[in-house]
């Protein structure tokens, strides 16, 4: 097929300042290494594992009390051992080598003052907080669970926990009582940072209630802290019995890092739980460390000066990526609130206030200003802008066009792809290769990604099932309560033994690049032919009156669900349009047997499309078993599927004839 066009190249200054190269010239220097090219970097980096991921420590300077006996002792898995014997802190590496009048953090809320932090700021942040924890008996390996927002204070808790060894997790305060729960229980919290509210829309939200019920049915917990956001709470002693941020914070002790076994519980993030339980994820501190260095420092490019944001919560594992460019010489921006209020263009204003140099964001984001008519350098200054990065889902190639069209030649746009699995993309940008329209530059140094056909053979420039066929440091140490891997071996090792299924369809091209195509749990398969529900999302929403899509195939009827533009109607005509559409775009096999329109597209709080819930309900499913409600941005965009089934139900016939 005919590569998509080049839409950048790095110049050849940004390919001489760019870390990627340093680290290559330090490979040469040090180990006699030479590579032509990054697809040659990247082969040598997944198959001499031991070697790649050595050297990752030793460019950065990995900093351990106690030296590793091995790279890697047990490769298979899962159960990889990393650096066995190696003693430290994630957080050490974050505070090393900073002066205290650097930046660390800028940050703004929907009330549009911007606030910054420096390092010495944020340093004593932590300090208090640390002291604080220690004077609350919070031991090492003990979990503090945190319902905050995205703001300093959430960041400086997340540092102060690691520095004492304690075990990290957190919700955003948007989160229901239940969703907290199905999560924090799972995980028996020592202590609870909460705040008492928090604002989005315009509008003050009150979560003084949701706390009450989070320490009244979580019996771990020893201590609740309260952090007042919306003037409501007591800062002398806190209320109810909580203890106040001011007096969790009253004490300054000098900042000590417990040194920890490299395989030592960091944090714990949690899978979407559309269905059942969420997945408790457990990363710990040496395998994210040396992740993010290499992801951080050479992909995302991060130098001294940057302003590097990404719109996220702390509900999502963005938010924890966000956290690790603080292990870079780059601060971090962060925003608390709607990304559209008063207006759609309230991030890319941040952008210019803020000086923001990589803005990160998701796809949906762009879809939508897209549709929405978004000027983002219409009126204000975005000549600090470099990079623009998404993720969440997969960037279609008209989002890439309107990047280009809007922010210029020179932006560098990077669409990634990987999850809070990993707490890393193990797809996406590269400062040193041009940027194709439609496609993910390249595979991440250290992750053998492949892609493997129905026979589970490695195929280049086919669809197939996304696969990891190396261990990586971030994949996680285990799954809470999970005795003997069993939850575990089942979400990603039970199709191909040894070899992690992420459950993406995947084309890697013979240029190293590659292209995602939508779950491959949800993929459409009509009349034997395979097609990425993907495909179909993008032929239905390059319609102007079409906002969003979901579409399934049950049995062989598939029908297509879209969200319309305000003041459209789904009638006879547009029907057609959308149909004729499908047919010249992707083929007459996947025109969707009927439309329908409805209030809004189920989707989890980060975004995702909830295809396989959806298919399970119209499959007859009971839909508390297909879905869990508090997994949902909007809980009540369930209603018309459940309608739907139980219209089925009435009328099994319906559906039966495949186009």
């Amino acid at each position: 097929m005919t590569a998509p066009p080049v839409m950048w190249t790095p110049s050849p200054q940004r390919v001489e300042r760019a870390n990627l190269t340093a680290y290559m010239r330090w490979l040469h220097q040090r180990y006699g290494l030479s590579f032509a090219d990054y697809e040659a970097l990247w082969r040598w980096s997944v198959s001499d594992l031991e070697a790649f991921w050595a050297s990752i420590w030793g460019f950065f300077g990995v900093r351990a009390s106690q030296p590793y006996e091995r790279v890697l002792a047990r490769r298979e898995m899962p159960g990889a051992q990393w650096f066995a014997g190696a003693q430290l802190n994630y957080a050490e590496h974050a505070f090393r080598d900073r002066g205290e009048g650097e930046l660390a953090i800028s940050f703004a809320d929907e009330r549009g003052a911007l606030e910054q932090w420096s390092w010495g700021r944020l340093r004593e942040e932590t300090e208090r907080i640390a002291e604080g924890l220690r004077e609350l008996g919070v031991a090492p390996g003990e979990r503090v669970v945190a319902f905050m927002p995205n703001i300093p204070e959430a960041i400086a808790a997340f540092l102060a926990v690691a520095s004492i060894g304690a075990v990290w997790s957190s919700c955003s305060p948007d989160f229901g009582a239940r969703g907290v729960l199905d999560r924090f229980a799972q995980i028996e919290p020592a202590v609870l940072l909460a705040v008492d509210g928090y604002r989005f829309q315009g509008r003050v939200h009150d979560r003084r209630e949701v706390v009450e019920q989070l320490r009244a049915q979580l019996p771990s917990l020893r201590h609740t802290v309260l952090l007042s956001r919306i003037g409501e709470g007591d800062e002398r002693g806190g209320a109810n019995g909580t203890v106040s941020w001011e007096r969790l914070r009253a004490n300054r002790a000098d900042l000590a890092f417990v040194q920890l076994p490299f395989d030592h519980s960091l944090w714990v993030l949690y899978s979407s739980g559309t269905t059942g339980l969420p997945k408790a994820i457990v990363h710990g501190h040496g395998g994210i460390l040396v992740e993010h260095l290499k992801k951080l420092h050479l992909h995302l490019d991060a130098h001294a000066g940057d302003r590097i944001f990404w719109f996220t919560t702390t509900g999502w594992m963005m938010w924890n990526f966000l956290v690790g460019c603080l292990l870079t010489p780059a601060s971090i921006v962060l925003y608390d609130g709607s990304p559209v209020h008063p207006d759609p263009d309230a991030l890319w204003e941040l952008a210019a206030r803020a000086g923001i140099t990589c803005f990160g964001t998701s796809a949906g984001y762009v879809a939508s200003c897209m549709k929405q008519g978004v000027r983002p350098a219409q009126g204000r200054d975005l000549s600090a802008l470099e990079s623009v990065g998404s993720t969440g889902s997969t960037l279609a190639p008209e989002g890439f066009d309107w990047v280009y069209d809007q922010l210029g030649a020179d932006t560098w746009l990077f669409s990634t792809s990987g999850g809070t699995d990993v707490c890393t993309a193990f797809l996406g940008g590269c400062p040193l290769l041009p940027v194709r329209r439609g496609e993910l530059q390249c595979r991440a140094l250290g992750a053998k990604v492949e892609a493997f056909d129905e026979q589970g053979r490695s195929v280049i420039g086919e669809l197939g099932e996304l696969v990891i066929t190396e261990p990586m440091p971030s994949m996680p140490l285990r799954f809470w309560n999970d005795p003997d891997d069993v939850r575990y071996r089942e979400s990603y090792f039970s199709v191909y033994p040894g070899v992690w299924r992420h459950g993406d369809w995947i084309e890697i091209t013979e240029r190293g690049s590659a292209t995602l195509h939508g779950r491959s749990d949800a993929t459409i398969n009509r009349g034997g032919v395979r097609m990425g529900s993907s495909e179909i999302y993008r032929a239905v929403l390059a319609l102007p009156q079409v906002q969003d899509a979901l579409v399934v195939d049950v049995e062989g009827w598939m029908p297509l669900f879209v969200v319309l533009r305000e003041g459209d109607a789904l009638d006879e005509g547009l029907k057609a349009s959308i149909k004729r559409r499908v047919r010249e775009d992707c083929s007459p096999r996947h025109v969707p047997n009927e439309v329908f329109a409805v209030r809004a597209i189920p989707r989890t709080r980060t975004g995702k499309l909830l295809e396989v819930p959806v298919k399970r309900i119209l499959l007859g499913t009971p839909p508390e078993q297909a879905a869990s409600r508090e997994a949902l941005a909007d809980a009540d965009a369930l209603q018309p599927f459940i309608a739907l089934a139980a219209e089925r139900a009435a009328a099994p016939q319906r559906g039966a004839t495949q186009v």
